[in-house]
């Protein structure tokens, strides 16, 4: 008998015997490759930053424009299908904190100018106040931020990164200097903020929303 896999090697039953085995080989079936005509990965990335870049300009237009427009209306003004949208930008928090993703690095320059100049409460408050400012030029950034907060992702997009490490840089001056509570959660702040934005962060609610503030900031200083 001759043991036999069709494809693999084969050994003869006498060589084995002999202690000497001879492998024989088997042909293996002719295997036809089919040319796909698929374009380089290397296209397929650009073609995808063209379309994501694209999209975040539109959306910022579109933004600034000062009305309300779906995600449907902003793929359709770009030229891409509803897919490749929601392929990049997921939710519409994701889009909007994209947009603005360049624009609110500058709020860290000045956090670090007010904790120059006052002491880490007062620099909190007046840092606050300038996010609120910041927010209120921004349509949708205010909604953005109540909705990943409330659904536990703030800190996880590039504003709500940037300002958890803001509040944590001012949060970490205050404790040091004895000022505010030493375990506060910089997103819990964050989320704070974004909830009182959300009911009071128009330009007339500003004497409102000084308020409030207050209030916050009070609540984190040390019992």
């Amino acid at each position: 008998m001759t043991a036999h896999n069709r494809g693999s090697p084969r050994l003869s039953h006498s060589t084995l015997n002999r202690g000497h085995p001879r492998i024989v080989s088997e042909p293996h079936p002719t295997l036809t490759i089919a040319k796909v005509m698929t374009p380089p990965r290397s296209t397929l990335r650009a073609d995808a930053q063209r379309n994501r870049e694209h999209l975040i300009a539109t959306a910022a237009e579109a933004f600034a424009s000062g009305r309300a427009i779906s995600l449907d209306a902003i793929a359709k003004r770009a030229g891409v299908g509803n897919a490749t949208l929601y392929r990049h930008f997921p939710t519409r928090e994701d889009l909007v904190e994209e947009v603005y993703r360049d624009q609110i690095r500058p709020l860290r320059e000045d956090a670090r100018t007010l904790l120059a100049t006052e002491p880490p409460a007062q620099a909190l408050h007046a840092w606050m106040l300038r996010f609120a400012d910041w927010a209120g030029e921004r349509r949708g950034i205010c909604e953005a931020l109540v909705a990943m907060s409330a659904s536990g992702r703030f800190g996880t997009g590039p504003v709500c990164d940037e300002v958890q490490q803001v509040l944590a840089m001012v949060l970490e001056a205050g404790a040091t200097a004895g000022e505010l509570r030493s375990d506060i959660n910089p997103a819990e702040v964050g989320g704070i903020l974004a909830g009182l934005l959300s009911v009071a962060g128009a330009p007339e609610q500003r004497p409102q929303l000084k308020r409030m503030l207050d209030v916050v900031v009070d609540g984190l200083r040390p019992r």
